[in-house]
């Protein structure tokens, strides 16, 4: 009885479960299919994405690497073209600012100029040729319609002087005195200025500015002459603003170390200088 009884209960489990497994995947033949290609498609879409994740992250390193290997060449390759570049511009800057500032460069030929506003105070500059920056640029005290006049009526003589610093020998100074005891002549700052013999105030030795370049640059062409710069008046008529000028070739002479005189060239060689300048250190 106990056995038929669990004999019974076992089959009726099974049959149970078969029944009920049977009822899990018993479909329609429509929907077995169905499942059955979804499934299918599942494990592609797995095995596809396996395999490109797997083939993937070696082609990444490698490229990496690649990049890598491309980039540091490159970098240091730029870099020292740039370094380059820096170089070349440096030393350019250097030769440009030598030409346009050097010391030195007259020679027994060079180019002077007169030139300052009707009512401003006169300048003069020595150039050692037309293009180059001023050796030698003194504002004098004299008005340019005083210097004119003067000019019209004959010759004109201009005498700088200054004073002779004490050597440094005499004992006073230092370095101050060795300084100024090598300090050129045309290098001077200040000076005591005569024309024709008369006393006219102070002229200053002075740096060359945009103002001075822009009068420079227009009579760079002129050899010789003189003329007037139209300046910003426009229309009104004022003409205090115009800058004239006088331009020419002078001789250099150099008697020592305390005196120099620039002799205007006359291109006839006719009679002599019209207009001469001398710089002493008395």
């Amino acid at each position: 009885m106990g056995r038929s009884t669990s004999r019974d209960s076992s089959s009726f489990s099974a049959s149970s479960a078969r029944k009920h497994f049977q009822w899990r995947i018993k479909k329609s033949p429509k929907e077995g299919a169905a499942e059955r290609k979804e499934w299918d498609d599942q494990d592609e879409e797995k095995a596809t994405l396996s395999s490109f994740t797997s083939s993937s992250y070696p082609y990444q390193e490698d490229t990496a690497a690649a990049a890598a290997a491309a980039t540091g060449p490159k970098k240091r390759t730029s870099s020292a073209a740039e370094t380059a570049v820096s170089r070349l511009r440096s030393v350019l800057a250097a030769a440009a600012s030598l030409r346009r500032n050097r010391p030195t460069g007259l020679g027994a030929r060079v180019t002077g100029t007169l030139y300052g506003h009707r009512r401003g105070h006169v300048h003069l500059a020595f150039q050692a040729d037309s293009k180059s920056c001023p050796v030698v640029l003194v504002e004098l005290a004299t008005a340019t319609s005083a210097l004119v006049r003067e000019m019209a009526s004959g010759l004109v003589r201009i005498a700088l002087e200054c004073e002779r610093k004490p050597s440094s020998s005499s004992g006073g100074g230092g370095e101050k005195a060795a300084a100024a005891a090598t300090t050129r002549l045309v290098e001077e700052p200040l000076w005591r200025a005569y024309i024709n013999g008369k006393k006219c105030g102070y002229a200053v030795q002075r740096e060359c500015g945009p103002g001075d370049w822009k009068v420079l640059r227009a009579v760079e062409p002129v050899s010789m002459g003189a003329g007037v710069i139209p300046g910003d008046g426009g229309d009104t008529g004022n003409t205090d603003k115009d800058v004239m000028y006088m331009r020419a070739k002078f001789e250099r002479v150099v008697g020592s170390k305390d005196s120099e005189a620039f002799y205007m060239m006359n291109p006839d060689n006719n009679g002599g200088p019209e207009l001469s300048v001398y710089l002493l250190r008395v």
